[in-house]
């Protein structure tokens, strides 16, 4: 064993001594089958590979005899490979072109410089001159063995989500997959959409609920527990930036339910308001509230089983579907049929006149224990598309870029519990 362990620190010297004697002077030695030359990416030794199809000796030359500089990166492989004569032996690396190229074809071109193959790399791939990647919401151009990338702000900040979950902001936030790759604007623009409240909407009595001042509030209230099957869940936007009509449907559907005692329970449609209630037929590009509140009071709205919401939001053919006449005592009755064919019930369903309530967080937890959700209109910041569960707070962006994140824009919702 000691024989050994001797034998084996005598062959590892030697093996030194002979790679720095070759290294020093390749020329005066004669190497014969069995050396190896020793140059790697990582290491800076040289061993056989296995091969790929590309352009190597064709784009960078040849060599005669042994020239350790006659060398290129095979990137496929993330090695190097030679294109000397020194390279045909038994442990051979040599490039994948070289014998097609350097054996078989007599004029070899000059070999001045190592050739570095155009082209850019991200994430160990290799990508071609004028490729285009894209990364969240920016797009990256490889120009100049370069990433050129544009420098949008992105709905979705994973450094963000990060800096809130880790701290006591009193909410948690999540990476939401259908927001991925927008832009900030794009999600201000299409994921939002209601207008600032107007003069007149600002200008209106604030009305308090007649529930007792001495009655206790609870820490934990939903208007569902207090209603079941009298309120209705959200129904998903998607990019119609219509918040102003999907609140509102909702909010009156939901008090419908609650102030008849369970006789009317159908969800209303928000399509309805999309599509009709708003000017020109563009209620994807934002709306007022208070236009839906007398929409709703004045002409009413069918259910969303009779005029379920539309595919495609931009189709030239999504006009208003739905006609009514009254009835000479304000009450309202449909004269066509549900766009759905497969409903049948064209009831029309008015409210009474809306009304504002304080903007005091116990006179609005008083009125949703009493009447039931109300409708809320907010400033929405970047960190809000974020938002899972918990009571929201603007957090400020951590991001380095923060300027182009300071911007917010009008949202409506609906406060349930």
């Amino acid at each position: 064993m000691w024989a050994g362990y001797k034998i084996l620190i005598l062959a590892y010297l030697t093996t030194e001594i002979w790679t720095e004697r070759q290294y020093l002077s390749h020329r005066e030695v004669d190497p014969g089958a069995e050396f190896t030359r020793n140059h790697t990416i990582s290491e800076g030794t040289r061993f056989k590979r296995a091969i790929f199809e590309g352009q190597y000796c064709r784009s960078f030359g040849c060599c005669e005899d042994r020239d350790d500089g006659c060398v290129t990166r095979f990137y496929e492989a993330d090695a190097l490979c030679y294109c000397d004569k020194f390279c045909e032996r038994e442990n051979s690396d040599c490039c994948p072109d070289y014998k097609s190229f350097c054996r078989e074809e007599k004029g070899w071109p000059l070999h001045t410089k190592p050739w570095s193959p155009e082209g850019c790399h991200r994430d160990g791939q290799h990508y071609e001159e004028g490729s285009v990647i894209k990364e969240n919401c920016n797009s990256c151009t490889c120009s100049g063995q370069q990433w050129k990338c544009s420098q949008h702000a992105c709905l979705v900040q994973p450094g963000l989500i990060e800096h809130v979950n880790k701290g006591d902001y009193g909410w948690t936030a999540q990476n939401y997959s259908q927001f991925w790759g927008m832009t900030l604007e794009e999600g201000f623009k299409y994921r939002l959409g209601t207008l600032p409240p107007s003069p007149l909407l600002l200008s209106m009595n604030e009305v308090t609920a007649s529930l007792a001042e001495t009655t206790d509030l609870p820490e934990f209230f939903i208007a569902s527990y207090k209603w079941p099957g009298w309120t209705h869940g959200p129904l998903d936007q998607k990019n119609c930036a219509a918040s102003w009509a999907f609140s509102t449907a909702s909010v009156a559907a939901d008090r419908i339910a609650i102030q008849s005692q369970g006789r009317y329970t159908a969800n209303l449609s928000p399509q309805n308001l999309i599509s009709c209630c708003a000017k020109k037929r563009h209620g994807c590009n934002s709306g007022s509230v208070d236009r839906a509140w007398w929409y709703l009071r004045k002409r009413g709205l069918v259910s969303h089983a009779c005029y379920p919401l539309f595919k495609d939001q931009n189709a030239t053919n999504n006009g208003c579907a739905m006609a009514s006449r009254s009835d000479g005592r304000g009450k309202r009755h449909a004269t066509t049929p549900c766009p759905n064919s497969i409903e049948k019930s064209n009831r029309i369903y008015q409210c009474s006149p809306p009304y504002r309530v304080s903007s005091n967080e116990t006179e609005i937890m008083r009125e949703i224990m009493q009447n039931g959700p109300v409708q809320a209109i907010m400033q929405v910041h970047e960190d809000f598309f974020n938002y899972k569960t918990g009571i929201y707070r603007h957090i400020t962006s951590t991001n380095e870029d923060s300027e182009k994140y300071r911007k917010f824009r009008t949202h409506a919702v609906k406060l349930t519990g």
